[in-house]
């Protein structure tokens, strides 16, 4: 064997390398570790960690219905305003979910442990409203919803319409 590569190998080898494992000088502390927070403070900062991320926790639970109306918007567009079963089912959906939810509201928010969420509570039951409009808009708008009288009275005639447009050209 050569001397160059015998001096490659010897570089490389980790056979020579030692760790002394008992060496008396102490380690410095970590980047942001305070040893003046170990004792009586760190309870309170613990407790008040904890009940920070409660109440981010909560909040984060009453604008998830808040958040879901982009989603929502999509699946409506996305529906089509014709009547047939995928859209009525999707439509369906959009309305049951948000019930659904107002109705479990309690049960959602009580794992948070506090009685002080009443006002995360009222966001996410508007939140969940809000899912309702527009679920409502768009049974509206596929004209499910009975919005004239002959709708719902066999003896009454439905309206009759005075124009028609289409293309942008006005038919009569």
């Amino acid at each position: 064997m050569s001397s160059k590569q015998q001096n490659r190998r010897m570089k490389w080898s980790l056979d020579n390398i030692r760790i002394n494992r008992l060496s008396t000088e102490a380690l410095q502390s970590p980047p942001g570790y305070s040893a003046a927070s170990i004792g009586s403070n760190s309870e309170v900062a613990k407790k008040t960690d904890v009940s920070r991320l409660i109440t981010k926790k909560s909040w984060d639970l009453a604008l998830a219905p808040m958040k879901q109306v982009p989603m929502n918007l999509f699946i409506m567009y996305m529906a089509g305003n014709s009547i047939s079963i995928f859209p009525i089912m999707m439509v369906g959906m959009l309305l049951m979910r948000p019930l659904q939810a107002i109705w479990s509201t309690k049960s959602t928010f009580k794992m948070m442990e506090t009685s002080s969420a009443i006002l995360q509570m009222i966001v996410y039951v508007l939140g969940n409203f809000v899912n309702i409009g527009l679920a409502l808009y768009k049974c509206h708008s596929m004209g499910l919803l009975p919005t004239h009288a002959s709708d719902w009275l066999a003896f009454v005639e439905p309206p009759i319409r005075l124009e028609y447009l289409g293309g942008g050209i006005k038919l009569c």
